[in-house]
């Protein structure tokens, strides 16, 4: 049975537990469910990059930064399509696309509908992020064709604010909630390791995990800290405030055990873990890593790396995105 009323108590027990039985849970439950030696490649674009209005502390796009990045327009669709065509031939599965806007101008939505129906057409799937949307904006993604939309909640509602205040977290919600109206599948998770408790941890799985209904995809991101951000330099100044890796792992454990179905995605800090941490992830349950060298703005491991780390676990790439598309519309229609 899948569930959406779990408590906060459950699932501050789930992370209360013995480190060995937290993982072992979370790996039957995860197997119930998904291949485990499959990992969805995935990659991810920043195609318009910079400039962007809101004050996430994490964030290096921000105006309210001073990381040196520089804002750019909206790439061209050709080169966009062009970035997803090597990306597949790379071993992608699913093209990721973020641009740094509080919200898309509806003059922007025509270029960007035609990026989705060709990124599409190569047969990758397709999640875009560009901020909060309007229902029209909604219904155009969904007509493009787009498979899932990323909305990340970040955090606890309580920690939320702490990291951000241009935007509220009922704002996150009301997105996630129009995604569904238009019928994509959503994609939301947030990041740990920003100097928040184990409460607020619990509190970011607690209210995804009661979402109507689950999100088809959970990204799972360890703070990258970036100088000339604010939660760059506070993590510099007090090193102890960012997460172990057993800490993260169980996050990860915890997010499998209460979203049974959900793709469970090991996204940004990767490039910072051991091989010893990410296989205690992978076992935990997560399913889909970024490929490449680059997340938006921070650094990432490699195709190489990856590759080699593939073999020395013995995992495997996902060999078809088909799958993942049908199970998000399977999903989609059954809680319809």
């Amino acid at each position: 049975m899948i569930r959406t009323d779990w408590t906060r108590p459950e699932i501050a027990a789930l992370f209360e537990l013995p480190f060995t039985e937290l993982l072992f849970r979370a790996a039957t439950v995860h197997r119930a469910h998904h291949a485990a030696d499959e990992i969805q490649l995935c990659t991810l674009l920043s195609i318009k990059t910079g400039g962007c209005p809101e004050d996430c502390g994490y964030c290096a796009q921000s105006v309210k930064a001073d990381a040196g990045v520089e804002a750019t327009k909206l790439m061209d669709v050709q080169a966009v399509l062009q970035s997803a065509a090597q990306a597949k031939d790379h071993g992608s599965q699913r093209f990721c696309m973020g641009a740094a806007w509080r919200n898309p101008k509806d003059s922007d939505m025509p270029a960007i509908a035609e990026i989705v129906k060709g990124v599409r057409a190569m047969g990758l799937e397709t999640c875009m992020t560009l901020g909060m949307l309007s229902p029209k904006q909604a219904d155009m993604l969904a007509e493009a064709g787009l498979d899932y939309y990323n909305h990340n909640i970040d955090s606890s509602p309580e920690y939320y604010e702490r990291a951000i205040t241009t935007r509220t977290f009922q704002d996150r919600l009301d997105t996630l909630g129009e995604v569904r109206r238009a019928g994509i599948a959503v994609c939301s998770g947030g990041i740990v390791g920003m100097g928040e408790t184990r409460a607020d941890r619990v509190g970011f799985v607690h209210t995804l995990a009661t979402l109507p209904r689950h999100p088809e995809s959970v990204p799972v991101n360890a703070l990258v800290p970036i100088k000339g951000t604010v939660l760059g330099d506070m993590l510099a100044d007090t090193p102890l405030a960012k997460i172990d890796d057993i800490e993260f792992v169980r996050t990860v454990a915890v997010a499998r055990i209460t979203m049974p179905l959900s793709m469970v995605r090991l996204s940004a800090g990767r490039e910072s873990m051991s091989e010893a941490t990410q296989a205690l992830c992978f076992l935990a349950g997560a399913n889909s890593i970024f490929t490449g060298d680059k997340l938006l703005t921070a650094p990432n491991a490699g195709d190489d790396a990856d590759g080699a780390m593939f073999a020395r676990l013995g995992l495997t790439a996902m060999a078809d995105e088909e799958p993942m598309r049908a199970f998000a519309t399977r999903e989609l229609a059954r809680h319809s």
